[in-house]
């Protein structure tokens, strides 16, 4: 078929082009029904079998490639194919250079073709969403603006800066092989203590697992019963302390709180047997006994967040099971405490891989915090892996001075027993939420035996703790529960100071229903979720005390000033 001349006969060339596609695709579709015996025949159930979908999905694809290629031909849109907001596609030339355009909806149109195969695929619900997420990953992975070749913009940097950028990509790729991770921030614009973990406090008691922090009060009169805060092992601390003006420990000492914070030691080998007991005896249970007898009282407020609020549930199920009444409140942060729903984090966990690691780590061991890292980071890797690959070592880019960035790049290793514990009784079993179903520090733990006023927040946008499943913790521990649900995501809900006025949160006193029932009859608020905690807790408040004019007590002095030496330490 010789190509016209001149434009006069164009579209009838391209028609007749497509035409001959969809009739390629067509015998294509024959042949394979022919050669497979496939089909809706006599004796066959009128079901269209696997291969049979499969080639009809063959078809559809050239057909809707031959008509963008048309189309592009022609200048009309083929809309539709892009998702709305792709950041990856946002230069000009994935719009008007038909080039770039081709290979955008190309690519698009290839990936919807094997999200549709997946859809497909005749497995459980679990195996289906596990194809999906790898699925996923393939075609983040495969993306043309993750190529130096087919990304516009790197072509016109490299233009631009004679080729520099490259070189200097080819460095930042270098200096991240060697540390074995992708550097997504300027990490020189951030020092821990400096402008990191900046709030005033002391170290007024150690073990090998956790130093305990006391800040330093800033009001003439502190709450008297004290607040002890148990943040995720697998991050460091100071994502509640992230510095001034955006910091929620500033913010509970601000209040009026005797705060007292828990900093987890990242693994190491003298602490590689620690396991998920050592965490509740050497954590929470300790700290809050250590807060009650510096601030002499008998009870403590108890705040955890993500894995420390479950680190904490668990404490607080010990301290029932031995029927010792030392907690006042508990606040839950993004926790989860029924794992039945777990986002696409629990995709990443199974039986094989759980048991993999009881064999290797099981009883002694380490595992990197920079596997840990990269776990996450898949779970949304065009924004925390494909977008640092392209801008960092395509475009040789500097890094931006971004706070969340560099502490969530500042990885906590985990010893292996407590991993193995913990993946297998939550994610893989879901046992903790069970009456009698696990026994921690010598005890059989039923949660709905913790009787104390309970405080939950969820974040709408969560994509590591869906808020329907922090919200059923109303069901499983404490009493007088408040549920809140706070926008955006996982960090961002929860790290949100009042006087950015940024955000909403959504409240409902109506507790009786499921999560759709809640939120349908919740009321919007703007700004933060903080203030409405703060009344929440003075509403439990025992009164308040003058402000110790010293950190500690005879038992328990100063070690050190905030904010410590085990926040400092690399893992490996």
């Amino acid at each position: 078929m010789d190509r016209p001349s001149s434009e006069t006969g164009i579209s009838e060339y391209y028609e007749s082009l497509m035409s001959a596609g969809q009739q390629a695709a067509k015998q294509f579709d024959d042949a394979l029904t022919s050669a497979m015996g496939i089909g809706t025949g006599p004796g066959k159930g009128g079901d269209i079998s696997p291969m049979a979908f499969a080639a009809d999905l063959q078809r559809q694809y050239w057909s809707q490639l031959l008509g963008f290629w048309k189309g592009s031909f022609l200048k009309s849109s083929a809309a539709g194919t892009q998702p709305p907001r792709d950041r990856r596609f946002q230069d000009e030339a994935w719009q008007h250079s038909p080039y770039y355009d081709l290979i955008k909806h190309s690519y698009l149109l290839a990936s919807k073709q094997m999200s549709d195969i997946v859809d497909q695929a005749q497995v459980d619900d679990k195996s289906k969403l596990q194809l999906r997420f790898y699925a996923r990953q393939f075609i983040d992975a495969m993306s043309p603006a993750n190529f130096p070749a087919t990304n516009p913009e790197v072509i016109r940097t490299a233009i631009r800066t004679r080729s520099a950028s490259l070189i200097t990509g080819m460095q930042n790729l270098i200096e991240d092989l060697q540390k074995g991770r992708i550097t997504r921030v300027d990490e020189s614009a951030f020092e821990v203590g400096r402008n990191l973990a900046a709030t005033p406090g002391t170290v007024v008691f150690e073990n090998e697992l956790i130093q305990l922090i006391q800040y330093t009060p800033q009001t003439a009169e502190v709450e008297k019963t004290p607040l002890v805060i148990v943040p995720p092992c697998i991050n460091k601390y100071y994502l509640l302390d992230l510095g001034a003006g955006n910091s929620f420990v500033e913010y509970a000492v601000e209040r009026g709180f005797q705060t007292f914070l828990i900093s987890w030691r990242s693994a190491v080998p003298e602490i590689q047997r620690l396991s998920w007991d050592d965490y509740l005896e050497l954590g929470p249970l300790k700290a809050i006994d250590v807060a009650r007898d510096i601030a002499k009282v008998d009870k403590a407020h108890a705040l955890g967040f993500c894995v420390g609020g479950t680190i904490l549930s668990c404490a607080a199920g010990v301290l029932a099971a031995k029927g010792e009444d030392k907690l006042a409140t508990i606040t839950l942060l993004t926790t989860m405490l029924d794992f039945e729903d777990t986002g696409e984090i629990g995709l990443l966990i199974d039986q094989t891989s759980v048991a993999l690691r009881e064999a290797t780590i099981g009883s002694s061991g380490i595992l990197p915090g920079k596997e840990l890292a990269f776990t996450f980071g898949t779970l949304r890797a065009n924004d925390l892996i494909w977008r640092y690959v392209v801008d960092s070592y395509l475009k040789g880019e500097a890094r931006d001075a971004f706070d969340l960035l560099y502490w969530d790049s500042d990885s906590v290793s985990l010893p292996g027993p407590m991993y193995c514990w913990y993946a297998r009784n939550t994610y893989l079993e879901n046992k903790i939420k069970d009456r009698g179903a696990t026994t921690q520090c010598g005890q059989r733990i039923d949660l709905s035996k913790v009787k104390v006023p309970i405080y939950i927040l969820a974040s709408r946008e969560d994509h590591i703790v869906p808020w329907q499943s922090a919200f059923r913790s109303k069901d499983i521990m404490g009493q007088e529960p408040r549920f809140v649900l706070a926008a955006s995501g996982h960090i961002a809900g929860v790290i949100n100071p009042p006087a950015r006025k940024k955000r909403s949160h959504w409240l409902n006193d109506d507790l009786s229903g499921e999560a759709k029932d809640w939120l349908d009859g919740a009321e919007e608020k703007p700004g933060s979720w903080w203030p409405d905690w703060d009344r929440w807790m003075k509403r439990h408040s025992s009164g308040t005390v003058p402000a110790p004019s010293q950190p500690g007590n005879a038992s328990y002095q100063m070690i050190e000033p905030a904010p410590g030496r085990y926040v400092k330490q690399k893992s490996n």
